[in-house]
């Protein structure tokens, strides 16, 4: 006996005949079948995803949490550690004051101050300029770009006129915008200061050595990191537009971050500092600094800081 012909499970009327000539009622049957068919597997599809999403959803939830945490202690890890890099290591330049070059103002009483305006000790000469606020938040890349609450950061610059106390003509017996303060528990040091002239040769900047802890700034030697504050063209120009100033306007029209003998390697990058204020109100000019400890420090010493032959500029 012949088996007779089937399709789906159900014997085809016409046995002879094509599938697709099977007639209506067949073709009906068959599409009835089938959607009877999907509605089942799509219900099942439906139970399993709920099923897995029911089952899942701790987990689901504990990974979304997990992953924000770890998207939220990435972003910190980020900001400090992949964006902040370490501070560039630069001359000290050669009116440091540091007992590298010469006089040594870290070894008097009164250098930690916050406030570096006016000379202490046996002059109280007060350097005259637009008001400034130097606030250097440093972090400690060694340990994942935390604050680095407790060191030691001193800071130097020169005057309206471009001089440098303890070194330029006239004011050797100065010691004015030098000092000293130990970072807050933010990593933080805020200095009142003037702001600094531009003279011949180099772009308006600030110097700043980092040391471990007040105890050990009494040598040069113990600094951990040695760089410079770069300040914005727009600002300088602003300031230098002032009475006071203008000899830094001749000066400054020469120049450029490209093309300074510290800042040019990378146009400041890393350096150049953020301010905002007003000539009637002052600038508050803010440094996010990064030193690495693991790293040997390659700033420092004379050099690099004046003008050309290393003479102290007598004038902006």
């Amino acid at each position: 006996m012949t088996t007779p012909r089937t399709h789906e499970g159900r014997v085809l009327p016409k046995q002879d005949e094509e599938l697709v000539d099977q007639g209506l009622q067949f073709d009906i049957g068959t599409l009835v079948g089938r959607r009877r068919m999907l509605g089942l597997l799509g219900a099942g599809t439906v139970l399993g995803l709920t099923a897995c999403a029911g089952g899942g959803e701790g987990s689901s939830g504990s990974s979304s949490s997990a992953t924000s945490a770890s998207s939220g202690a990435g972003s910190s890890t980020s900001g400090s550690s992949s964006s902040l890099t370490e501070i560039p290591d630069e001359t000290a330049g050669p009116y440091p004051g540091d007992g590298s070059n010469g006089p040594d103002v870290l070894e008097e009483s009164g250098v930690v101050r916050q406030d570096i305006r006016s000379s202490f000790g046996s002059s109280t000469t007060t350097a005259e300029g637009v008001p400034m606020t130097l606030a250097l938040k440093i972090k400690d890349l060694a340990e994942g770009g935390g604050a680095f609450a407790g060191v030691a950061v001193y800071v130097w610059h020169c005057d309206r006129d471009g001089n440098y106390s303890m070194y330029s003509e006239g004011v050797e017996d100065e010691n004015y915008l030098r000092g000293v303060q130990v970072a807050d528990d933010n990593g933080t040091v805020s200095f009142t200061s003037i702001f600094p002239a531009c003279y011949s040769g180099r772009w308006p900047h600030i110097h700043f050595e980092v040391y471990p802890d007040e105890a050990s700034i009494t040598d040069a030697a113990n600094a951990i990191a040695t760089s410079q504050v770069a300040l914005p063209q727009d600002v300088c120009t602003t300031v230098y537009a002032t009475d006071g100033y203008e000899a830094s306007v001749d000066n400054m029209a020469s120049l450029s971050l490209t093309s300074d003998n510290v800042f040019g390697d990378d146009g400041g990058t890393s350096q150049l500092a953020d301010v905002s204020g007003s000539v009637a109100k002052g600038y508050d000019v803010t440094l996010v600094v990064g030193v690495d400890t693991t790293t040997e420090p390659s700033g420092g010493g004379a050099g690099g800081g004046g003008q050309p032959g290393g003479a102290p500029p007598s004038q902006g």
